[in-house]
């Protein structure tokens, strides 16, 4: 079963397509910005090509007609470009990162929001932590591209231009054996270029590796502690780190193979134009101002020529960095909702599944033709060995995966053909892992519903049995539960996400094992709770414990996918030769089975 796709029709495979779509994407947003940017460069290029062309006169005037007037008006006009070069250069490089920040920023957001949208089966398969840090690692590539893009035409192309004018202009002679060098540089840059692009991609997707490795070593730390897995996960995470300095180190290599191939051709011009010019100095006593002005012509645009020459290098790195980005956004979910799709209408919440078929990707079928009726108002427990399709189902309910057959229906309505935020909108889930989010006690409540006072916060507390020990911790409501409520016992943090669950004050409740994970006396305190959280919901649980079977309305036993057996407590416990008679004997007997 695919779970998300690619926009196939959106092209990213070339740096032009890249720039493009970039463009499109941001442009519009910082014109005032990047018209600021563009000016800011448009005088930095003025004023070096300005440098150049007036050292004709500061040598022929100051030197050879020896015209001190003229010379300090020079100078001062010397001065004046420097200082307008100067402010230029702060003012755009201030706009330029706060355009790139904002941008940053916006795909940040972009991506989070994205990241949303995609099915619960796209994200389990692509490992949270390397996602991550994928993310985090190339989400400044479109801010290069735009950066790069717009400091190497407004900057150092005018700036190259303006200067090869001024060297035209003063000789264009020496022009001319200068344009002649350009054509074996461009040729070797992109070749140089090709080979960097592979790897650097190979080398981002290590760096995450590596990342990942290290965020899920630390999340992980007490079970490789305990486990003494430390040996064989560092081995593991240092052969990563080996070939990602691999990767990193070939990309060194390419990259700087730039820095000798634009310096031997640089030494070749200008060893060429001094050759040039001291013959034509002591033989032709040709006056040095013009040649003095070419020199410094040559010399100022060395720097933005070795720019531009290293521009489809850097290119090609962030360029690699934005199309992985956009790899993320162009998935799309394939629970697409239907374009007539309507909000769920809730009478008495009855959920009815009807012949459900379900296979994850790359696996066999997990659920086969699954028919039941979990009536409004009641609780229907789902029981069964491992492995028999009863989380599964739970998954199914609120639209975590789509069936691959059959219908799922909440009073008469297929949750297919309504809006899956208002099916979500009428559940309640309790997970048999708690999940606890950075922030508050309070807050962590509060996700079940965002509107909620703090009474009605504090009320739903009390009836999942959580008041008392809140208040006893250090700052009551708004004491910080740490990462994933570390700071709280297993019990404690079942016993917010219970609050959580009623504060949501949903019709329907859906239960996945929920004192599965807990201690006895944990979970005679959180079964408390849940009586309180079931009371007057359509209730589907997953349970191994009596104490909740004997109380459901209805039992629906199941077997590898398919419904084996249905009925109360009572009467499958009487088929001596049931499954669930079973499972509840090896249960009385010690043994949990279901």
């Amino acid at each position: 079963m695919k779970t998300a796709k690619s926009r196939g029709p959106v092209d990213t495979d070339t740096i032009a397509a890249v720039l493009k779509r970039v463009f499109a994407e941001n442009a519009r947003d910082h014109i005032k910005g990047y018209v600021l940017v563009v000016f800011c460069l448009l005088i930095v290029a003025g004023s070096t090509a300005f440098t150049a062309w007036i050292m004709d006169s500061i040598i022929n005037e100051a030197f050879v007609n020896r015209r001190a007037d003229l010379a300090f008006m020079i100078c001062g006009a010397i001065f004046m470009a420097f200082f307008l070069r100067g402010l230029a250069s702060y003012f755009q490089s201030v706009a330029l990162s706060k355009i790139g920040n904002n941008i940053v920023a916006r795909y940040q957001k972009r991506l989070y929001s994205h990241l949303m949208t995609l099915s619960v089966g796209y994200l389990s398969e692509s490992r949270s932590a390397h996602l991550a840090a994928q993310v985090s690692q190339n989400i400044g590539g479109i801010r290069d591209v735009m950066n790069l893009t717009v400091t190497s035409v407004a900057r150092d192309l005018l700036t190259f231009i303006a200067l090869i004018g001024v060297m035209i202009v003063k000789d264009p002679f020496l022009s001319i054996i200068i344009v002649f060098i350009v054509p074996p540089l461009v040729l070797g840059l992109r070749y140089i270029s090709k080979r960097l692009r592979e790897t650097t991609r190979e080398a981002i997707i290590l760096g995450s590796r590596v990342l990942g490795s290290m965020q899920e070593t630390l999340q992980g730390i007490a079970i490789v502690k305990a486990f003494t897995m430390e040996k064989p996960l560092e081995e593991r995470v240092f052969a990563t780190i080996d070939a990602s300095e691999r990767r990193s180190n070939r990309i060194a290599r390419l990259s700087e193979r730039t820095a000798p191939l634009t310096e031997t051709i640089a030494g070749i011009a200008v060893s060429s134009v001094l050759a040039y010019a001291a013959y034509r100095a002591i033989y032709d006593n040709v006056p040095p101002g013009a040649f003095f002005a070419f020199v410094t012509a040559l010399l100022l645009a060395y720097d933005p020529a070795r720019r531009l020459a290293r521009l489809q290098v850097s290119l090609e790195r962030a360029v690699v960095n934005a199309r992985m980005i956009y790899e993320i956004l162009d998935m799309e979910p394939v629970q697409r909702e239907k374009p007539n799709a309507v909000p769920l209408k809730i009478e008495d919440a009855t959920v009815e599944l009807r012949n459900v078929v379900f296979s994850y990707k790359d696996s066999g079928p997990i659920l086969k033709g699954v028919s039941f009726v979990a009536e409004g108002g009641k609780t229907t427990a789902l029981v069964g060995p491992s492995g028999a399709g009863k989380s599964t189902i739970i998954n199914l309910v609120p639209r975590f995966y789509d069936p691959t057959g059959g219908e799922i229906l909440i009073d008469g309505q297929n949750i297919a053909d309504v809006t899956t935020r208002s099916v979500r909108l009428n559940l309640a889930y309790v997970s048999q892992q708690p999940y606890l989010f950075e922030g508050t006690i309070r807050d962590n409540i509060r996700y079940g519903r965002p509107e909620a006072t703090d009474a009605e916060i504090e009320e739903a507390a009390r009836l999942a049995f959580a008041h008392d020990f809140i208040l006893a911790q250090p700052l009551g409501y708004d004491t910080q539960v740490g990462e994933n409520g570390m700071t709280l016992s297993g019990g404690q943090r079942q016993r917010l996400s219970i609050a959580r669950a009623l504060v949501r004050n949903a019709p329907i409740l859906l239960l996945d094992e929920a004192t599965s994970a807990l201690d006895t006396e944990s979970e005679a305190v959180v079964q408390k709770a849940l009586d309180t959280a079931m009371s007057g919901r359509t209730v589907i649980v997953i349970a191994h414990r009596l104490s909740t079977v004997v109380k459901a309305d209805k039992i629906v036993v199941m077997n590898e996918g398919q419904v084996v057996e249905e009925g109360t407590h009572e009467t499958l416990a009487r088929q001596e030769d049931g499954l669930y008679a079973r499972l509840n004997n090896l249960q009385a007997t010690g043994v949990r089975g279901l």
